[in-house]
C-alpha cells in the first residue's frame, strides 16, 4: 500500500506539510481501503516519518516541535509479558522488573477468573502497595467474568481494567462501568478520531489508549488527545512492539497536557525493540523515560538490520 499507492502520490510534495499530507492520504485511501486496518497503519508510519523530518529540519527534538519539552514520563511494564504463568513465576518476573526501575506493571487477564485473581493476589502480596498494578483482559472476558472480577480488582487496588471486551461491544462497556469501582481502559483497537469521539462521549471508558501506529500517527494522535483533554480524561497510549513507535509515543506524551503512562515493552525477545534503532531512551531508577535533545525522534534506524530482516508474508502469530 505504501510502495504501490501512497509513495506514488506523495513524491515531490512538501514534506513539512504533515497535517495536509495526512489528510491527503486519508482521503485517497478512504475510497478504496476505508479508514481503519492497513490503511490506518500505512498513514501512521508515513505521518511519524514526516514529523521526524520536520523536527530534524529545524534541529529540534520532536516534543519541542510539538510545543512541549523533554521531561520524565512514567512508564509501566507491558508488552507480551506478565501472562498466564504460575503465580510464583510471575512474582519473580515482576520483582525483576521492579528492580530494573519500573514502578507500575501490567498483568494480563483473560484466563479463568479464579486463576486471574490468584495471580493478582500473589503480585500484590509480593510487591506491596507502592507498585501500581494495571490489568488487561485482551477482550477475553464475558459480562459475567467482569461482574465477578471487578469487586476483587478494587480491593487489590488495581489501577485499571483494560479491554475486558472488544471496543465495539458498547453495551457491555456501559454495563461494566455501572458496576465498576475500577476505571475501564480501551482504545488500542480503534483507528480514527471519530471512533475515539464516540468512545469518550459514551462515558464508560475513562482511560484513553490510542496507538500512534494505528490511529494515523502524530497528527491524529494530537486530535485524539485534545478530545480527551476537553473531557477531563488522561491519555495512556498503547505503544508496544517497535522502538520507532515507542520513541514517537514518548515525544507525544511530552507534548500533550494530561498525558499518562508510557507503555514499555518488556517481552523477553523483541528485536524490533532492541535492534531496529540506535539511540532509544532507557528507563530510569525512578521508573521514567525521558527523550533526549537529539533532533526528530532522537533515534536512527539501523539500515543493516532492515536489510538482514526482510518482511515475511503471513501471520505474526504462528504456531511452532
Amino acid at each position: 500500500m505504501i510502495n504501490d499507492t501512497l509513495a506514488h502520490d506523495l513524491k515531490g510534495l512538501d514534506a513539512s506539510d504533515a497535517v495536509g499530507l495526512n489528510t491527503r492520504m486519508a482521503r485517497m485511501l478512504r475510497l478504496t481501503q476505508g479508514s481503519s486496518g492497513a490503511a490506518a497503519l500505512a498513514i501512521s508510519g508515513i505521518d511519524m516519518a514526516l514529523w521526524d523530518i520536520r523536527a530534524r529540519a529545524v534541529d529540534l527534538p520532536l516534543c519541542r516541535m510539538l510545543g512541549g519539552a523533554p521531561k520524565p514520563i512514567p512508564a509501566y511494564a507491558g508488552g507480551i509479558a506478565l501472562g498466564w504463568d504460575k503465580p510464583e513465576v510471575l512474582v519473580q518476573e515482576a520483582e525483576t522488573l521492579v528492580a530494573n526501575g519500573y514502578r507500575a506493571i501490567k498483568q494480563r487477564l483473560g484466563d479463568t477468573v479464579e486463576r486471574d485473581l490468584a495471580r493478582l493476589e500473589a503480585l500484590r502480596t509480593a510487591l506491596g502497595e507502592k507498585i501500581e498494578i494495571l490489568t488487561d483482559a485482551n477482550s477475553l472476558y464475558t459480562p459475567m467474568d467482569v461482574r465477578r472480577v471487578l469487586p476483587r480488582l478494587a480491593e487489590l487496588g488495581v489501577r485499571w481494567l483494560e479491554e475486558p471486551f472488544m471496543p465495539q461491544e458498547r453495551r457491555r462497556y456501559q454495563d461494566a462501568a455501572s458496576l465498576a469501582r475500577v476505571p475501564l481502559a480501551a482504545g488500542e483497537n480503534l483507528f480514527t478520531r471519530q471512533e475515539f469521539a464516540n468512545l469518550i462521549a459514551e462515558g464508560a471508558v475513562t482511560e484513553i489508549q490510542p496507538d500512534l501506529s494505528k490511529v494515523g500517527g502524530i497528527t491524529e494522535g494530537l486530535r485524539i488527545a485534545a478530545l480527551a483533554l476537553a473531557n477531563g480524561l488522561e491519555v495512556h497510549p498503547h505503544a508496544s512492539m517497535t522502538a520507532i513507535n515507542a520513541a514517537a509515543t514518548l515525544h507525544f506524551l511530552c507534548a500533550i497536557e494530561d498525558g499518562g503512562y508510557l507503555e514499555s515493552d518488556v517481552s523477553k525477545f523483541n528485536p524490533l525493540r532492541d535492534d531496529l534503532v540506535l539511540g532509544q531512551s532507557r528507563i530510569s531508577v525512578q521508573g521514567t523515560f525521558t527523550p533526549s535533545e537529539a533532533p526528530g525522534l532522537g533515534i536512527e534506524v539501523d539500515e543493516h538490520f532492515i536489510r538482514e530482516h526482510p518482511p515475511i508474508a503471513g501471520s505474526a502469530y504462528r504456531r511452532t
